[in-house]
């Protein structure tokens, strides 16, 4: 998803400290992220940053272009749907179910200290819903969306299915709207994390030597994306590579790059098509419970 340059700075992009949005609204201004001048100026830095450090030979105007266009435009507001409903349950829960010291013990917290914290719990949330969609067959469905990209680029991270990225948005956004962080720190979450998808997709040879068990690299989700049987169901982390090490999920080894990505099943290519892929298999495995229909251990 893409913000506006505006959200690189949160407190003005999602209300300044004397005229606040609360979380919840701050979240779903989301819709507002969207916008020509984001997208021209993410044209400009990952165009050229790929022609310069590219880590494959591959064209701008790759095959699927068009499709993660639409994608790119049409996505937004389907996803606006879910998250509303996602945020505002956090935000009844934060206002009528937690603690009340929990919100002004959160609203304490230096606010360079509270970003750190909501960026630390904000990613625990991306890992573990991202690797409940590679475990969970019936959510698999909808995450292969996004791994059947085969020309991995910075594009790429748009290249998703709504209910995925709704699902991703409620692991992350849910628990810090629920405790109370601030409209700043949600914000300044939000930056860092889709900028940082825009990275990690890109088509470079980035790797961040001693700090690639730490941080998340091109490097470190390029692998993620592989279709190399020792590579599949590794690397959820979005931002903190250290989770994987921790949950034991991490593959990374040195000296060695992915050579192919996508899924080994065949998967339609049209941006509708790729809508309605995973109800049409779910309908198929209802109606005849076919053993067939591809699973999870058939992919990266």
């Amino acid at each position: 998803m893409l913000i506006n340059p505006q959200a690189a700075f949160p407190i003005d992009a999602l209300g300044g400290r004397g005229d606040r949005l609360p979380p919840f609204q701050a979240a779903i201004s989301m819709r507002e992220l969207f916008g020509q001048y984001q997208l021209l100026l993410t044209i400009l830095i990952f165009v050229p940053f790929e022609q310069i450090f590219a880590a494959r030979p591959q064209k701008i105007l790759r095959r699927g272009l068009l499709t993660d266009m639409a994608f790119l435009f049409l996505n937004g507001w389907l996803v606006l749907v879910g998250v509303t409903a996602v945020l505002a349950v956090a935000t009844l829960i934060n206002q009528s179910i937690m603690p009340s010291a929990v919100k002004p013990a959160i609203g304490d917290i230096p606010y360079v200290v509270q970003v750190l914290i909501a960026i630390l719990i904000g990613d625990l949330g991306v890992y573990w819903t991202h690797r409940v969609l590679h475990a969970v067959p019936a959510m698999w469905h909808i995450h292969a969306v996004h791994h059947a990209i085969e020309d991995l680029d910075w594009l790429a991270a748009v290249h998703q299915h709504p209910l995925d990225l709704t699902f991703m948005k409620a692991g992350s956004l849910f628990p810090l709207v629920a405790f109370g962080f601030s409209t700043e720190a949600v914000g300044a979450y939000l930056a860092i994390y889709y900028w940082q998808s825009w990275l990690t997709h890109a088509n470079v040879r980035v790797s961040y030597g001693p700090l690639r068990h730490v941080l998340v690299s091109p490097e470190f989700h390029h692998w993620h994306h592989s279709s190399e049987l020792e590579a599949r169901d590794k690397n959820f982390a979005g931002l903190f590579s250290f989770y994987d090490v921790l949950f034991g999920s991490i593959h990374l080894p040195k000296g060695r790059k992915p050579k192919t990505f996508g899924v080994d099943h065949p998967m339609p290519s049209g941006y509708p098509a790729l809508l309605a892929y995973p109800f049409k298999v779910w309908a198929s495995k209802q109606k005849r419970d076919d053993p067939s229909a591809p699973r999870r251990s058939e992919v990266a």
